[in-house]
């Protein structure tokens, strides 16, 4: 039997996880900003409702993907949120990218007004949730956590309970820290070797049977080597993240080093006004495109 759910942030991940849930079985309601937003998921079969509140009202789970912190306190804390509603025993489920220590100061706050919340971030972008094949990390009780289970198993390759709350988000600042940097390393090889004179065929060839062969190659490879920049994880929530990750590292004593190198360039591709572009495109950052397009936003 399906279950009565919430999603709160019907954007690029939002919108298609509330369509796989109602393939699941499971009756879905939305709130959005957006009122196009609400009309997909209207399309799809939900039930748009005007407000965070409304959704808990109608859910026995609820949901959220948002990109600010005020956003998701707005939505969970304000007068329009969730904990307005009064729902006593209603969990929700944070999967926005946040400080591991504000996820935990949010579930407390939750829990003082009767909400058990998981923060269960999610690894793998929005086009990789119609195949399911992204996967949950999730901090929080585990009794809540196995409540929760069948909800994220059918709708992901994994979902695996990381420990109390703000472990979700810590492992997703890690697993952040390797994929945001990973892209800009293999940014440089790429535009090492073309300098250099190797074509894309010999390069495709010689590195997917080496020991750079694996995911991170197969996918942002291919969209580096064809500088293909239509966004999936856009340069400014690249930025983003991997400011996180320096913080959270500094605050347990570790001073990065890779990380920070790697942002920079980042950062020059957001200056260039990419930064909704996905990240790959900080490939013209290191051919040093980005200081033209910088000169042309500024005449603007």
């Amino acid at each position: 039997m399906g279950e009565k759910l919430g999603m709160i942030g019907l954007g690029k991940m939002g919108l298609p996880l509330a369509r796989q849930m109602m393939k699941d079985g499971h009756a879905v309601c939305g709130y959005d900003i957006d009122p196009e937003r609400m009309k997909m998921l209207k399309e799809a079969g939900g039930t748009p409702v005007a407000s965070a509140k409304e959704v808990a009202a109608a859910s026995d789970v609820t949901f959220s993907i948002l990109l600010k912190p005020e956003h998701i306190e707005g939505n969970t804390l304000g007068p329009r949120g969730i904990a307005a509603a009064g729902k006593k025993g209603l969990i929700h489920v944070e999967m926005s990218t946040m400080h591991p220590t504000w996820q935990k100061e949010l579930a407390g706050k939750l829990a003082a007004r009767g909400i058990e919340m998981l923060d269960a971030p999610i690894s793998g972008s929005h086009n990789r949730v119609d195949t399911r094949t992204i996967s949950f990390m999730v901090g929080g009780k585990p009794e809540i956590y196995e409540r929760v289970r069948p909800i994220l198993e059918p709708l992901s390759v994994d979902a695996t309970h990381t420990g109390p709350s703000g472990t979700g988000a810590t492992m997703k600042v890690v697993t952040n820290l390797f994929v945001n940097s990973c892209t800009a390393l293999l940014a440089e090889m790429i535009v090492v070797g073309e300098r250099a004179g190797l074509s894309h065929e010999v390069m495709r060839k010689c590195l997917s049977k080496s020991s750079v062969q694996g995911l991170m190659f197969e996918q942002t490879g291919a969209r580096l080597f064809s500088r293909d920049f239509a966004p999936r994880g856009a340069v400014e929530i690249f930025v983003k993240d991997m400011g996180l990750a320096i913080e959270v590292a500094k605050e347990h004593g570790i001073e990065l080093q890779i990380v920070p190198a790697a942002r920079r360039m980042f950062k020059r591709a957001e200056a260039a006004g990419w930064g909704k572009d996905d990240a790959s495109r900080v490939i013209e950052a290191y051919e040093g495109k980005d200081k033209a397009a910088a000169r042309s936003k500024r005449r603007r």
